[in-house]
Parts: C-alpha cells; sequence; structure tokens
C-alpha cells in the first residue's frame, strides 16, 4: 500500500537533484571561460567575444535612466575607468540590455548620442534588446561588471565598488572593486576580490 507514494517520493527527490545540478552547471563561475557571444554595436558592427582574444576585456551593463548609473556617470567615474582601460590596452564594452518600451531601452544612434553627452569612452556599445547577453552572464544590475583576461577566462563579476548608494559622495570611500580588478587582470595578477555583489537598479529585460 506504501509503495506508490514512497516510489513518487524518491521520484521528486531525484527531480530536485537534477533540477540542482542543471542550476549548478548554468552557474557563471570566476575561473571558468566567460560565456561567448555575438551581438550588434550601436554602429551596427557585429562584436564577438572572441575578437578580443588576448585582450582584458570589461563589460559594462548599463541604464541611463538609473540613479545609480547616473551616479558614476554625472561625477566622472565611469568615465574615468573607461579611459584608464583605453589607456593600459583593456577593451570596455558597455552592454546595454533594457528591452524595447522598459526603461533605459535606445537603439544605435540613441547609444551614441548617449556616450557623447556623457562624454563616454567605451570601445564600443553592445545593443542587448532581447536580454541574450545579459542572460549569459547573469547580469542583475545596472552597473554589472565584468573582468574577461586574454585567454578568454572570466576573472572578475560584481559591483562597481563597495558602497551601493546612488550618493556621488560615496566614491571617493569606497573600494574600487572594477578598478582594482581590471588593472590586476591586465598587469597579469591575482585578483583580491573576485567575487562581489552588485549594486544598482535591476536589469529591464
Amino acid at each position: 500500500m506504501r509503495t506508490a507514494p514512497r516510489k513518487a517520493f524518491v521520484l521528486l527527490i531525484l527531480l530536485g537533484t537534477l533540477t540542482g545540478a542543471v542550476a549548478a552547471a548554468d552557474e557563471l563561475q570566476v575561473g571558468q571561460p566567460a560565456p561567448a557571444f555575438s551581438v550588434s554595436d550601436s554602429q551596427g558592427k557585429t562584436r564577438r567575444l572572441e575578437d578580443f582574444r588576448g585582450k582584458t576585456v570589461v563589460l559594462e551593463w548599463t541604464n541611463a535612466d538609473c540613479p545609480y548609473t547616473r551616479k558614476h556617470y554625472t561625477s566622472g567615474n565611469m568615465q574615468s575607468l573607461q579611459t584608464l582601460a583605453r589607456d593600459r590596452g583593456v577593451v570596455w564594452l558597455t552592454v546595454i540590455s533594457s528591452a524595447p518600451g522598459k526603461q533605459g531601452y535606445v537603439d544605435g544612434a540613441g547609444a551614441d548620442e548617449l556616450s557623447r553627452s556623457r562624454h563616454a569612452v567605451p570601445a564600443a556599445v553592445l545593443l542587448d534588446p532581447s536580454g541574450t547577453v545579459g542572460r549569459l552572464y547573469h547580469a542583475k544590475t545596472t552597473p554589472h561588471l565584468f573582468v574577461i583576461d586574454g585567454s578568454g577566462e572570466l576573472r572578475y563579476m560584481g559591483g562597481i565598488d563597495s558602497i551601493a548608494t546612488a550618493d556621488v559622495a560615496d566614491i571617493q570611500t569606497a573600494e574600487p572593486y572594477l578598478k582594482e580588478a581590471m588593472l590586476a587582470v591586465a598587469d597579469n595578477k591575482p585578483v583580491a576580490h573576485p567575487v562581489t555583489r552588485p549594486y544598482g537598479c535591476s536589469v529591464k529585460y
């Protein structure tokens, strides 16, 4: 009489274990290959992660209407990091994963105008309105930052710094996680804090 309920219980346990294993396999991990992507930039050019093999790459998720993003752009902090990246030979790719009709969505011309008006200097702005690249990287917030080394290995993922507020005044006293990680990877050194908590507005998939 108890055989059927017992079998059902065992089946539920197995299904739960399988679901957990699939989720674990899908998790992004530092020290593993970064997910490959192919996506158009704001000028209509196809950009592939593999095209940057041999260079350090930074991925920055952005939403110009998010106050946390504005904190780092109105202060000039994000632009200074982009300039530092350029000067060190690091490829900085800004990614917009906002879906059409959602906060932060722009087309190519809008993205280029944002770069001009914000005096931003990324190597390219990647347009991801389908959210495909964002979901590959489990991008949760704007900003959310990732650093990939020249071999294609993910070396850092997390927040831009250690103080999760929209207050510009906090930038000066925050530990600059992204800057530290970017420079460490560019210099082929260990990253002190390879995984940190991202903060900001949710990505508007």
